[in-house]
């Protein structure tokens, strides 16, 4: 069981950057995804982007593109999301999630929250307009 731990949220203003970490424990293979997802109050679960530990290939969801960036430093074990240009639908919380991946899994199963077996206890992100 991976165990994990977000950090960086906070309140900022529409146009700011934020960057929030992903601290992970236990053993993560290289086989391993990790992604994070966002709830926001009324709204269902988003999956807003993971990577695969072992090759570093991304998958963002449609509305981030070219403004959340996911990264992973694997001797820290430690997931990022740079968020710039935020915008206040970015408001939610924001929570990192792990699973164990197959290289044949599809942008749409490794961009499915339900996939994601491990889950940290969130990070809340305000932007306001």
């Amino acid at each position: 069981q991976v165990h994990l731990v977000e950090s960086g949220g906070g309140l900022v203003q529409a146009g700011d950057s934020l960057r929030l970490s992903c601290k992970a424990s236990g053993r993560i293979f290289n086989n391993y995804a990790l992604g994070w997802i966002r709830l926001a109050p009324g709204k269902e679960r988003e999956f807003v982007a993971a990577i695969r530990w072992g090759t570093g290939s991304t998958y963002y969801r449609d509305s981030v593109k070219g403004r959340f960036t996911i990264s992973r430093d694997n001797a820290e074990k430690t997931v990022y999301l740079q968020m710039n240009s935020l915008k206040p639908e970015d408001t939610a919380v924001y929570y990192c999630a792990a699973r164990l991946a197959t290289p044949s899994d599809s942008q749409g199963v490794m961009l499915n929250y339900k996939n994601y077996s491990s889950w940290g206890q969130g990070t809340q992100v305000t932007v306001s307009s």
